[in-house]
């Protein structure tokens, strides 16, 4: 990790609003601790629920080069022009999901995409990416190349959300990388996964020293605190992973 690079924070989040106001407002409330630290965001390429907030808000503050977006081909939608069908053309409620109900795309693009890049926007530089596990891996690798303070912090969401926190936890025990991995709890959001370490940790399923790998910031503020702060834990695993 260059000592003399700036951080990169990879934010884990979901791509809808949730009923409660304070998560978007806690979206927002990081992307201006962001800016304050010279962070740049590497995020999952949406343009929704809070997943476009924190981008949007960042690259009015810093800019679109302090925003890198990575999302797979699936999740990317070419808008159809003249299609006043609505059935043939559905359009999200700016939430992330359909009129009709379920998962919608995060992204929606006005034409037709040449190679893997979406061209500058209000919500940063994009990456277009073959499938989820390059998603995840093409984020992982961006946050390593980065300064110290990089890491992975996580604000509300859903499965997605939760399996890409883990994951890195994961990856952190595992020995992999060995920079921080944060869940913001606002609110409490997280408090039940907090409480699976614990009792996990209790059963013997997790030693109590990798029980700390994964960190906990209840406000905005300590969130980059806990990035700079971050120590490993001498309970992972020392093996080599070669390229990975």
């Amino acid at each position: 990790m260059a000592e003399n690079k700036p951080a990169v924070v990879c934010v884990f989040c979901g791509a809808t609003s949730g009923k409660d106001p304070v998560h978007m407002g806690a979206a927002r409330a990081l992307a201006y601790e962001f800016h304050k630290h010279n962070i740049r965001l590497v995020y999952g390429g949406g343009t929704t629920g809070l997943m476009g907030e924190v981008a949007k808000t960042l690259v009015s503050l810093s800019g679109p080069k302090a925003v890198h977006g990575v999302i797979p081909r699936a999740l990317v939608k070419v808008a159809v022009k003249g299609v006043e069908n609505p059935a043939e053309h559905s359009k999200t409620n700016g939430n992330g999901v359909s009129p009709t109900g379920g998962k919608a795309a995060e992204r929606e693009v006005s034409e037709a995409l040449e190679g893997e890049e979406i061209p500058e926007s209000e919500y940063g530089v994009t990456t277009i990416v073959r499938d989820m596990h390059t998603r995840k891996r093409m984020m992982a690798e961006l946050v390593l190349q980065g300064g110290p303070g990089s890491g992975f912090v996580s604000l509300a969401g859903g499965f997605g959300t939760i399996e890409e926190v883990m994951e890195m936890t994961t990856w952190n025990q595992l020995g992999i990388h060995r920079v921080g991995v944060v869940l913001l709890n606002i609110n409490g959001y997280w408090d039940g996964l907090l409480a699976w370490v614990r009792n996990a940790v209790e059963n013997g399923f997790i030693s109590a020293e990798n029980g700390a790998i994964l960190a906990e910031a209840r406000t905005v503020e300590e969130v980059v605190p806990k990035l700079l702060q971050y120590q490993c834990s001498t309970d992972r695993f020392a093996l080599n992973w070669g390229e990975e």
